[in-house]
C-alpha cells in the first residue's frame, strides 16, 4: 500500500498466480525473478499486492484445492487471500456445506493461507451473521474478506453496518449491480459510511463480466474513494497441444473451449498498476 493503493488479482492456476506478482518482471529458473538487487520483494512494485485464489471462475470462484495453494505459496512472496466456496451458485448454504467450508478454511490455514474469502446470505438476502460469525472464529487470525456475496443482499447499507459490526477487513463489491462503474453511486455512500464508522473496512472494488481493463479503470478510481481493486487481467493463450479433437468437451456448453487458456497477462497487470499509480 505504499503506493496509496492495492491491486488484487484473482487467479485459478500456479502460472497465473506468478504473473500476477511479477507484472511483466523477469523470471529466471522455477519462475524466481532475477534481480542483482537481491530479494525477489524488491520486483514486486508492478505487479498484484495481494492474490485471491479460486478454482472455477467461470462460476465466480470456488475453493480451490490445496495442491494448488501449496505450490502457488512456493511460487509467490505477496499474501494469498483462499477463496472459500464449497460450489457456484447461491450463497445459501446447508449444515453440511458449512461443513465442508470450516474443513477447508482449516485446510487453508494449515497449507499457509495468508487470509480468506467467503461470504453467506439468508434465504431473504441479508447477511447470515450466525454463520459469518461462527466461520470468522475458524478464520482467526487470518484477515477475512467478504466476498461478492455483497452484491446480492437485500439492503447494501445495512448489510455494510452487519459486515463492520462482524469484523470482516475487506468487502468485496461492484456496487450491487452489473459493474462498477454503473454501482458507482451507491460504492460512493457506502464509501461514506465506512469512513463515518469507528470501525475500518475497506471496499475492494470488483467490476464483473469484461473486468477492470485499462479503458474503465481511471473512471472508476476516479469515481469512487476505493484504495484497492479486484481483477483478473487475464488473457487468453492458445493449448499446446498438437492433437485435438473437435468432436469432444470436457465442460458444460458454457465452459472454456479445452484448447484456449486464460492465464493472468504481465502486460496487463503492468498497465493496470500503472493506471492506479498516476491516479491514487
Amino acid at each position: 500500500m505504499d503506493d496509496g493503493f492495492l491491486m488484487e488479482v484473482c487467479v485459478d492456476s500456479v502460472e497465473s498466480a506468478v504473473n500476477a506478482e511479477r507484472g511483466g518482471k523477469s523470471q529466471g529458473p522455477r519462475g524466481r525473478a532475477r534481480s542483482a538487487a537481491g530479494p525477489v520483494l524488491t520486483l514486486l512494485s508492478a505487479g498484484a499486492g495481494r492474490i485471491e485464489l479460486c478454482a472455477g471462475l467461470v462460476e465466480g470462484g470456488t475453493t480451490p484445492s490445496m495442491g494448488l495453494l501449496q505450490v502457488v505459496k512456493q511460487c509467490v512472496r505477496v499474501p494469498v487471500f483462499v477463496m472459500i466456496r464449497p460450489r457456484g451458485g447461491d450463497f445459501l448454504y446447508s449444515d453440511r456445506e458449512v461443513e465442508v467450508m470450516k474443513a477447508d478454511i482449516r485446510l487453508a490455514k494449515l497449507h499457509g493461507a495468508d487470509g480468506l474469502v467467503f461470504g453467506a446470505l439468508t434465504e431473504d438476502g441479508r447477511i447470515d451473521t450466525e454463520l459469518c460469525t461462527a466461520l470468522l472464529a475458524v478464520c482467526r487470525p487470518l484477515p477475512v474478506t467478504f466476498h461478492r456475496a455483497f452484491d446480492m443482499v437485500h439492503d447494501p447499507l445495512v448489510a455494510l453496518e452487519t459486515l463492520i459490526s462482524l469484523g470482516f477487513e475487506r468487502v468485496l463489491t461492484s456496487g450491487c449491480d452489473s459493474s462498477a462503474l454503473e454501482g458507482l453511486s451507491l460504492i460512493k455512500r457506502l464509501a461514506e459510511q465506512v469512513m463515518s464508522s469507528a470501525r475500518c473496512v475497506t471496499l475492494d472494488l470488483f467490476p464483473p463480466g469484461g473486468g477492470i481493463t485499462e479503458r474503465n479503470l481511471q473512471r472508476i478510481l476516479e469515481g469512487s474513494t476505493a484504495s484497492e481493486f479486484h481483477c483478473s487481467a487475464r488473457s487468453v493463450r492458445d493449448s499446446g497441444m498438437k492433437f485435438r479433437n473437435p468432436n469432444v468437451a470436457m465442460g458444460a456448453s458454457f465452459s472454456a473451449p479445452e484448447y484456449s487458456i486464460k492465464v493472468a497477462d504481465v502486460a496487463k497487470v503492468r498497465t493496470l498498476n500503472a493506471i492506479a499509480k498516476n491516479i491514487l
